[in-house]
């Protein structure tokens, strides 16, 4: 029995020193040599701190950032929990989203729901709009937008919120990517969000957007997928050129 096992564990021992040894070395070494930026995560710095990857989507909700696609990963742009919302396009939740009572008895925001985002999304940027109901009915007493109120307006089986925005808006701005840790936008949702981030900023519109063209990808190999604006580096630069005065 031993003379048969002996060939055995030699060929073992050997396929794990070749294939989890020496081959993820030699890859290793030639991803450091040849990509030496993507093997270590395409990480982003500014003054020496790592900010953040190019590769990986992150929150930025202040009027004068560009803000990203929304994300289902985790509680949100959670590295660790990539993921969509897994619901199709039918969905009374997708649509209208949810609230839940909280550990204190409070009703919160289960899932904010594409409706309630196309509202945000027209509200932040100055889209023209058509309401069924006036917004000021949703307000808290700071005067921002309640989610909870939305959401329930949306969801009134009797007479449910009808709200429209007067232009088209960019899919992209109101719908997560599959992984929820996209790290791009589209040109149009950037261009839409401009006037925005431009006078938060106390700036002319004309002058930042040359940053949405720097920070543009171009489809891969001039012909595979669609231009695409990476929101990390784009605010990056926006806080380089101009800087938000607090």
């Amino acid at each position: 029995m031993f003379k048969e096992l002996g060939p055995g564990f030699r060929l073992t021992l050997a396929m794990t020193i070749l294939t989890g040894l020496l081959y993820p070395a030699v890859m290793t070494g030639l991803a450091e040599l040849i990509f030496p930026k993507q093997a270590n995560g395409s990480l982003v710095s500014v003054k020496g701190n790592i900010v953040g990857s190019s590769l990986i989507g992150q929150s930025f909700a202040k009027p004068e950032y560009f803000h990203p696609r929304p994300s289902a990963a985790g509680s949100g742009y959670d590295a660790t929990a990539s993921g969509g919302s897994n619901l199709g396009p039918t969905s009374a939740k997708l649509l209208h989203g949810t609230t839940k009572t909280d550990d204190k008895g409070k009703e919160v925001v289960d899932f904010d729901g594409l409706y309630d985002r196309v509202v945000h999304y027209c509200v932040d940027n100055d889209i023209p709009y058509t309401s069924s109901i006036p917004l000021d009915h949703f307000k808290d007493s700071h005067g921002d937008l309640d989610d909870v109120k939305l959401i329930k307006a949306f969801n009134d089986p009797n007479a449910p919120l009808i709200f429209t925005p007067k232009s088209p808006i960019p899919a992209d701005s109101v719908t997560a990517s599959a992984s929820g840790l996209d790290p791009h936008i589209s040109p149009a949702n950037a261009e839409i969000q401009l006037a925005r981030v431009a006078k938060a900023r106390g700036v002319a519109p004309d002058q930042v957007k040359p940053l949405i063209s720097q920070t543009t990808d171009r489809p891969d190999l001039s012909f595979l997928g669609e231009p695409r604006v990476n929101v990390l580096l784009l605010n990056v630069a926006l806080d380089q050129r101009f800087p938000h005065s607090k």
